[in-house]
């Protein structure tokens, strides 16, 4: 396997965005091929966004996931996205960049090209929806993404971010666009009324007692998916709070009372590898 870190490609003057105040890490853990029993083979390949509520990217969300989607035979990448105070649309740019920049490299890294994939967490939840349904809108073809080299294949969403309404997380909202940000692009971002037909499928999973983002967020985002004929498989599971990552006891303190809710983890590589 190869290790290493990536310069992103993503020229912010012709893209019309600002230097970013925090500077985006962009990691690979990338399989090699061997003779031995994988010659030629091509893998899909994941891009892990960590959460953080716009305010920063946790660990807890990063490279253990990053490390864990590798044993389904996946390519991992990893993307510490820039945060407040820089705003919208920076951070999915960055997104859209690192995918392009796996989809143009997919022959040297052995990565199918027609499968790459975005896992989001919380907020880095909201930033993996939001690349897969504004892919195609006007404001990122002014940033200079005007095809679809920049689409995600699919989209694995755990407790995401997604509606600026009243079940918002608002902290998110505030940190994305700032406090007193003008209230149409609020509402823009309220990703459960930008789902098209154009989305890319979707898994999600939520826990019903997620006091910090409320699961009507991964109810109200998987609807607009099914009445936009877009596949989606969801996961609602009756215990556990927020921030729970990987749902085993490497990444939370107390498993007490939530279940078998690491189970997210082996249906989403199912569902990751049935395509």
């Amino acid at each position: 396997m190869i290790v290493k870190e990536l310069e992103l490609k993503l020229d912010y003057e012709k893209a019309g965005l600002p230097t970013p105040t925090t500077s985006p890490r962009f990691i690979g853990f990338i399989p090699k091929n061997y003779d031995e029993y994988c010659e030629g083979r091509r893998r899909p390949a994941v891009l892990v966004l960590p959460g953080g509520s716009y305010a920063y990217t946790s660990e807890r969300e990063a490279t253990p996931v990053a490390l864990e989607f590798l044993t389904c035979g996946a390519a991992s990448f990893l993307l510490h996205y820039s945060v407040a105070p820089d705003r919208f649309p920076t951070s999915v740019c960055q997104v859209y960049a690192a995918i392009k920049q796996i989809r143009e490299n997919a022959e040297e890294w052995n990565i199918d090209p027609d499968k790459i994939y975005v896992i989001g967490f919380s907020a880095g939840g909201h930033l993996a929806a939001s690349s897969g349904v504004l892919w195609n809108t006007e404001i990122i073809r002014k940033c200079g993404f005007d095809d679809d080299s920049h689409k995600p294949n699919g989209m694995i969403l755990s407790y995401p971010v997604i509606s600026s309404g009243e079940k918002a997380h608002r902290g998110s909202f505030n940190n994305l666009l700032g406090e007193n940000a003008d209230p149409e692009m609020v509402e823009y971002l309220s990703l459960e009324n930008r789902v098209t037909p154009d989305a890319p499928r979707a898994f999600i999973w939520h826990t019903y007692e997620d006091d910090c983002v409320p699961v009507d967020n991964s109810l109200l985002f998987a609807s607009a998916l099914v009445k936009n004929g877009v596949s989606v498989e969801l996961h609602v599971y009756p215990h556990g709070g927020h921030g729970l990552s990987l749902g085993n006891d490497i990444m939370c303190r107390d498993l007490t009372g939530i279940g078998k809710l690491s189970s997210w983890v082996s249906l989403a590589k199912e569902w990751l590898m049935k395509d």
